[in-house]
């Protein structure tokens, strides 16, 4: 039984992160914010990552590289955040 509920709950997750990384770049392809196009890949990352997991059954020392992609896809998600909210590229000064 916790080995076939552990099998549906990481497919609910796959599909749960494509279909994430659908809106997400369906919304970028509206509106062309990078912010959109990398959550959307980020969300597949993390799907194939999921996938992975589940298919394989690895040992702990063994998922080592499965984990990195994990790492991967929130460094994603952390960079187009920051990307977002960096300023512009001229000054804000006003003139005296």
């Amino acid at each position: 039984m916790g080995n076939s509920l552990s099998s549906v709950v990481s497919g609910l997750l796959v599909m749960g992160y494509f279909i994430a990384g659908l809106f997400f770049l369906r919304f970028w392809r509206e509106t062309r914010d990078r912010l959109f196009g990398i959550f959307g890949g980020a969300m597949w990352l993390l799907g194939v990552q999921r996938a992975l997991l589940a298919s394989m059954h690895p040992s702990p020392d063994d998922a080592v590289w499965l984990y990195g992609l994990r790492l991967l896809a929130f460094v994603l998600i952390l960079a187009a955040i920051v990307d977002k909210n960096r300023g512009p590229a001229t000054s804000h000064r006003q003139p005296s």
